[in-house]
């Protein structure tokens, strides 16, 4: 029993094996692994929860653009309204079916059904 435990310890290892249990089964690298696995999907600031805040910020930052665009053509179309008259009658007219006095006003209403 000595004797085969003895070439045992004799025998060389396997280079693999020799690798894993010096540097893979060290507790050091275990315990850095761990921590990189928790860093990266359990943590409250993983990297998973962090790229989803990120693509939620893109989402955000799209949004605010094109609102910033609606506002400055909204705030155009104001400024021409409001500086020219003829502008507000036509959008008042168009918009809100209003009128001059003996005035009338037809609204056509095309029938889709029988068009083919």
């Amino acid at each position: 029993m000595e004797q085969e435990k003895l070439i045992k310890d004799i025998q060389p290892m396997h280079p693999a094996l020799r690798f894993i249990k010096k540097y893979v089964l060290n507790k050091y690298v275990i315990t850095i692994a761990l921590f990189l696995v928790w860093m990266v999907f359990f943590d409250s600031t993983s990297f998973l929860v962090i790229n989803e805040l990120n693509q939620e910020i893109d989402k955000y930052e799209e949004q605010l653009q094109y609102y910033k665009e609606e506002y400055k053509k909204n705030d155009d179309f104001y400024k021409k309204l409001m500086n020219n008259k003829y502008e507000k009658e036509k959008y008042a007219r168009e918009n809100y079916f209003m009128k001059k006095p003996n005035e009338e006003i037809f609204i056509l209403v095309a029938d889709t059904t029988k068009v083919k």
